[in-house]
């Protein structure tokens, strides 16, 4: 039985992914309270597989998740896009009109903006996790707390949903990678890769990349720039492609190093690319 890492706690939508990913599979799910431990539990081997939200289409790229992926030298063998709604919720018999404090993740609370700004009265409280938010009001039973979570969340700690969907924009998606310490594929089929290079200082660089991995006929879907610490101003670049022909993606592989104003360049991994399913 495999032991699967998740920030968060039983209900949260890191939960929700890995019900999603390993449908069918036989697990132990283990709780980590931030990202960090999540990283660390990987790279120790204290879990088999990590999931770890990367991105939301709403309040955008966790660039921290990707530093740790760095700096733990953590491996993607896969993705799953997640469908995020989130509901208001508290112990039974309240309505809107009795809440006077809302516990929520700050990624969360970024995401139903709209709902919060019409309860301006309500104080809005950061916590570390949308289902931890929902099992301490629980815990707590006290009335006029409240906590935005999932549907799942709501039916793990008995708790009523009092407004549901109150995410500011309907087709909310979160991306998450399922991690490794070491590169393994989990699937032989792969058609997506992750890519990290740093470049040199010189006019066109990116460009120059950029229109090599395009001139190959392979689908570039991200590039991300972050920010390399003690380095000021300098940047490593995170890119997403896709490919439907392995030849092509080998000879990307083996031609890109040895562009002159690539400065370091390696594979954060390769997997099939996760497809998005509807709400």
């Amino acid at each position: 039985m495999k032991k699967i890492g998740i920030q968060g706690v039983k209900g949260c939508f890191h939960h929700a992914a890995v019900s999603r990913y390993f449908e069918g599979c036989n697990y132990k799910l283990m709780e980590c309270s931030s990202f960090r431990e999540l990283a660390i539990s990987v790279a120790k081997s204290n879990v088999d597989l990590g999931v770890m939200a990367i991105e939301n289409t709403i309040a955008g790229t966790i660039l921290t998740n990707y530093s740790l992926l760095s700096e733990y030298n953590l491996k993607i063998v896969g993705e799953i896009y997640m469908p995020i709604q989130h509901h208001l919720m508290a112990p039974p018999g309240q309505n809107i009109e009795n809440i006077k404090e809302i516990y929520s993740h700050p990624m969360a609370i970024l995401q139903c903006e709209l709902f919060i700004d019409a309860h301006p009265d309500i104080k809005i409280s950061e916590y570390s996790d949308t289902a931890a938010a929902a099992k301490y009001i629980s815990i707590c039973k006290k009335k006029g707390l409240a906590a935005i979570a999932s549907e799942n969340a709501a039916q793990e700690y008995g708790l009523e949903i009092i407004s549901k969907n109150i995410q500011t924009i309907t087709s909310n998606f979160t991306r998450f990678f399922v991690i490794k310490n070491c590169y393994k594929q989990e699937n032989d089929y792969f058609n997506k890769a992750s890519l990290i290079f740093k470049i040199l200082h010189t006019t066109g660089s990116l460009s120059q990349i950029l229109s090599f991995i395009s001139s190959l006929g392979i689908n570039m879907t991200k590039i991300q720039s972050i920010p390399i610490i003690q380095r000021p101003w300098e940047y490593s670049f995170y890119v997403d492609i896709i490919f439907s022909n392995i030849k092509d993606y080998e000879k990307m592989k083996k031609q890109i190093q040895e562009i002159p104003c690539i400065h370091q360049f390696s594979i954060m991994g390769e997997y099939k690319n996760g497809r998005i399913r509807s709400l």
